[in-house]
């Protein structure tokens, strides 16, 4: 899934400074603009996977809690500030973010990238290739990395729209993302070949709030161990269950 990149000195102070909230009430920061893991409905309201996931996770940890949406570029920033709590927006752990923030366990199993190009377009190099994929992820480092040419955008719908008007040949992003996209878009295809970057998503919280992040890993494993996270899995067709 999506993979900030955040390696700032100052950064890693403001997230060792920061200090606990009392969290009588807990706000769940996302990006809102990543279906199928979080989107905003027709009512404006967050929606998707990860509003189902962390309303049941907030029941079973008895904590009341409310939604906070912000960009996904300065999601990670904005949790060390303390403009909410938690982040539960479709992030993957990865050493560099658990140099900044903390994660719980695991609420997804990795979720493979794939490239989607416009039809016809099939036989892409893609070493050769203009890429398209969201700024600080880390699809956008992987693209960098293997050398093909990297274009990046601030939301995951203009990367899309990148290979629709030819900015791009192709974009990298979370398979889970894509497959709708293509598939309800005749000028759209998914590639066969996949990437898998990441590992699991978990949700991030500051390095301080160790209580907090206590009650939420108790309340993942308890949804891993009656099979109710495998449940949700598979009504939002995530991926792979546990």
């Amino acid at each position: 899934m999506k993979r900030l990149l955040i390696g700032t000195a100052a950064l890693a102070m403001s997230a060792t400074l920061a200090m606990a909230a009392s969290h009588s009430v807990v706000r769940m920061g996302t990006e809102g603009a990543y279906p199928p893991y979080n989107f905003l409905n027709d009512k404006g309201e967050v929606d998707g996977f990860e509003r189902e996931l962390g309303d049941e996770l907030c029941e079973r940890a008895e904590l009341t809690c409310e939604w906070v949406t912000n960009e996904w570029d300065s999601i990670i920033p904005n949790l060390v500030s303390g403009n909410y709590d938690t982040i539960i927006a479709g992030m993957s752990i990865t050493a560099e973010r658990d140099e900044v923030i903390d994660f719980t366990q695991n609420y997804t199993q990795p979720d493979p990238s794939a490239y989607v190009v416009k039809a016809g377009n099939e036989g892409l190099d893609i070493k050769g290739a203009v890429i398209a994929a969201q700024t600080n992820t880390i699809q956008a480092a992987f693209v960098a990395e293997m050398g093909a040419t990297l274009v990046e955008f601030a939301t995951p719908d203009e990367t899309v729209a990148a290979v629709k008007n030819g900015e791009a040949d192709a974009v990298l992003a979370d398979k889970t993302f894509l497959t709708p996209i293509a598939e309800q878009d005749a000028d759209l295809v998914l590639l066969e070949q996949e990437e898998l970057i990441g590992g699991g998503i978990g949700m991030g919280l500051r390095e301080s709030d160790t209580e907090l992040k206590a009650k939420f890993d108790a309340a993942i494993q308890s949804m891993k161990d009656d099979g109710s996270l495998n449940a949700l899995i598979q009504k939002w067709e995530i991926g792979a269950t546990f």
